[in-house]
């Protein structure tokens, strides 16, 4: 294992958290790329603007992502953030990749982020019991970022009359 950067926090610690962001890291990059399927597949009345939302929704999971991957590096882990393990080790459900609607992908995405934002959760508390503040702030930061983009994207579907 490289070198660590953190100080105050002992090496298994360190190991058991680095263990947490890449789990999170898997999930973020794959929500990511499901925010990207639905922004070039969607058709349906108000298109653009989820589209354009979409855009600014799958940069901020990149900001997520990276930092959560940076974290890992300065503990002296290994950020695994490859295609080949997002795919073997992601546990959010597979995206339906032949839907279309609008509304079915606002369903989708809802249904994934809320999920991740669950396992966000799950993250800060491993965090808080293993007393590494930096990490479950980091969480914890982007836990809410993923639910403000939960309730932009959610807030697109049709609502009954």
């Amino acid at each position: 294992m490289p070198d660590s950067f953190v100080t105050g926090i002992d090496a298994q610690t360190q190991e058991q958290m680095c263990d947490v962001l890449n789990a999170r890291l898997v999930q973020g990059i794959d929500l990511r790329l499901a925010v990207k399927q639905a922004h070039w597949n969607m058709r349906g009345k108000g298109f653009i603007g989820v589209h354009e939302l979409l855009d600014e929704v799958s940069a901020r999971l990149g900001e997520g992502t990276d930092m959560m991957a940076e974290r890992v590096a300065l503990m002296g882990g290994i950020a695994r953030g490859t295609t080949q393990t997002v795919a073997e080790r992601s546990d959010l459900p597979a995206y339906p990749v032949e839907l279309v609607a609008l509304d079915g992908h606002v369903d989708a995405l809802v249904e994934r982020f809320k999920q991740y934002g669950k396992y966000l959760r799950d993250g800060i508390e491993a965090a808080d019991a293993a007393g590494d503040e930096d990490t479950a702030d980091l969480l914890t930061e982007v836990s809410r970022m993923v639910e403000k983009d939960t309730w932009f994207i959610g807030s697109n579907a049709a609502v009954a009359a």
